[in-house]
């Protein structure tokens, strides 16, 4: 696993995004872990963050792109940080863009959209929390795509739950790579964080223990995809 990732993997205990236990999801479905990504909430913290989205979006999809297109409203800053990050640590002057949830209809930047106005020809990669059902991707894709002749590069999202979506067979990233034909990817994977925590300590503590991990098994015997 690269550096990087088993460094997001502990900054995300450490900033209390991922926990540990269990929970009731939207869905409904009773869930060991839950992951929360409301609770970046200090600058240091947004800092870090937009800086490992950053390494992971160059890691997939290099440079060659103009736009970072983040859905609100959670999408707003992670777009934002990013590219910050991407300017410090690239060089690279990428564009931010979101979508409002109520248009706005006055003052110079009146419209649909926050950030820089989408043009056509440009290479838009979506940035995202977490994709449980791929909803979101529904509501905003043909926003992305009416407003410019753009092409969608991919979607990058902090934690793939590996767990079936809609369609009840395949995780919600791979049916919106189908639905929609671009790359999708995650920061780190499920698998990527019970690899790198089972039986090791992390802030001073074992998070996922032999009973946790077999609840986990258990949780993707259930809802894993296949």
């Amino acid at each position: 696993m690269e550096q990087y990732k088993s460094e997001f993997i502990d900054f995300m205990v450490e900033s209390d995004v991922l926990k540990f236990g269990e929970f009731t999801l939207k869905s409904g479905r009773k869930s060991p872990f839950f992951m929360n990504a409301g609770a970046y909430v200090t600058g240091s913290q947004l800092k870090r963050l937009g800086q490992y989205y950053a390494k992971a979006i160059h890691d997939r999809y290099g440079d060659d792109f103009d736009v970072l297109f983040g859905p609100a409203y959670k999408g707003i800053p992670l777009s934002v940080v990013t590219a910050i990050a991407y300017s410090d640590l690239y060089g690279k002057e990428i564009r931010y863009c979101s979508d409002r949830k109520e248009e706005k209809d006055h003052g110079a930047d009146k419209g649909s959209f926050l950030g820089s106005k989408l043009k056509d020809g440009d290479r838009v990669v979506m940035i995202e929390d977490v994709t449980t059902s791929g909803k979101s991707m529904e509501e905003t894709v043909p926003k992305v795509k009416g407003a410019a002749d753009v092409e969608i590069v991919g979607l990058m999202v902090s934690l793939d739950r590996m767990e079936v979506g809609k369609g009840g067979v395949k995780c919600a990233l791979e049916e919106v790579k189908d639905l929609y034909g671009f790359e999708t990817n995650a920061i780190v994977t499920m698998a990527d964080v019970v690899e790198h925590l089972y039986n090791r300590p992390c802030q001073g503590k074992i998070l996922i223990d032999d009973t946790l991990k077999a609840a986990i098994d258990a949780y993707y015997e259930q809802y894993g995809a296949k």
